[in-house]
């Protein structure tokens, strides 16, 4: 079943992703060779109006090829697209943008289904440790946490996940109290046994104050991406800086073993809670695979903008020969990564 769930949350991810290629390719006029989810060997394929649509072995990406790119060409002449190379840059640049943008636009839309499903839990405060800086820091239960450090919280995860990217540091916390605005400082204790920081509150669901419809539902399916986006570029820069590990990166089998131990602690509570808490991982993967794309290093997609940028700035394209160069350096060095990433992956689960 893990496999399965995997396969589904991935195909769905990059699906999105090479579908936003695709529409504004075609929009563009761009001719489509093939559009493919996985990658390696051909598993089954279909051809229609000149573009294969292939299934392929390794569930590891997905491609849009474009009439042009690397000497494809379409199947039926009677197929109209023009190359890609030979659209202005602005079609280009678009293209090749919808596909994380897309990625985005899932993750919005998937989260207008969980939370029309489960309603969001706002940061509430429904309980007080006792002896904790949440009560020595004068917070009662009833207060609503709306900003930390004068950064807006939408809902209530946001506060553990703030704690954790401020490293233990003081927090200034502003509060809602029976209509009126207040604000105190409290110092966030770390739990040695758990390895986090908090400040000791809970938040226990209540199905009607969690129920959001209208304009409301849209506005916190936004924030829920915006968030997600937050935490994707705050974890970057601590790996970066660091402060993380990069043995602690999880790549596609990492992925699966999460979706493995999130189906495993949860299939008992039913189907619902089960589509829940997959949904929630593909929101995160989805933006994640987004955010990642639009990062300007070769062979990505991002990679690529910049090189158009550079056509737009130059008023010429680089020599394809130069450019194409440069993103076999950067593919390259991804699938490296990637073994990299996949080895402390198995590493991890043998360890286990």
């Amino acid at each position: 079943m893990t496999i399965i769930l995997f396969f589904v949350i991935f195909g769905v991810i990059v699906i999105g992703h090479e579908f936003g290629h695709f529409l504004l390719g075609r929009m563009n006029g761009i001719g489509v060779v093939e559009f493919s989810v996985g990658m390696g060997p051909k598993l089954c394929s279909f051809t229609r109006k000149g573009t294969v649509y292939s299934l392929r072995l390794l569930p590891i990406g997905g491609a849009c090829m474009f009439a042009g790119e690397d000497g494809a060409e379409m199947i039926h002449s009677e197929n109209t697209g023009k190359s890609f190379s030979e659209t202005n840059v602005w079609g280009r640049i678009a293209t090749v943008a919808a596909g994380p943008v897309f990625n985005f636009i899932l993750a919005f839309f998937l989260t207008l289904i969980i939370f029309g499903m489960n309603g969001v839990n706002k940061p509430t405060v429904s309980e007080i440790i006792p002896d904790s800086p949440a009560e020595a820091a004068g917070l009662l239960a009833g207060d609503e946490i709306v900003r930390i450090n004068g950064e807006r919280v939408h809902f209530f995860d946001e506060i553990s996940t703030t704690l954790m990217f401020n490293e233990g540091k003081q927090v200034v916390i502003t509060y809602m109290r029976d209509g009126k605005e207040y604000q105190t400082t409290l110092q966030p204790a770390f739990d040695e046994e758990g390895q986090y920081y908090y400040i000791g509150i809970y938040h226990y669901t209540n199905p009607e104050e969690a129920k959001v419809s209208g304009f409301e539902w849209i506005k916190y399916s936004f924030y829920n991406v915006g968030y997600q986006l937050e935490m994707t570029y705050k974890s970057l820069a601590m790996l970066i800086g660091g402060k993380v590990a990069a043995t602690d990166m999880a790549g596609p089998v990492g992925m699966a073993q999460i979706v493995g131990d999130t189906y495993e602690a949860t299939k008992d509570y039913g189907f619902r809670v089960v589509f829940f808490y997959m949904t929630r991982i593909a929101i995160l993967l989805s933006v994640n695979i987004g955010f990642l794309n639009l990062m300007p290093l070769p062979a990505l997609d991002g990679g690529r903008l910049v090189f158009m940028l550079v056509e737009v700035v130059r008023g010429k394209p680089v020599p394809p020969d130069k450019e194409g160069m440069v993103h076999f350096a950067g593919f390259v060095a991804l699938m490296l990564f990637m073994v990299f990433v996949m080895y402390n992956d198995i590493a991890r689960i043998f360890a286990g």
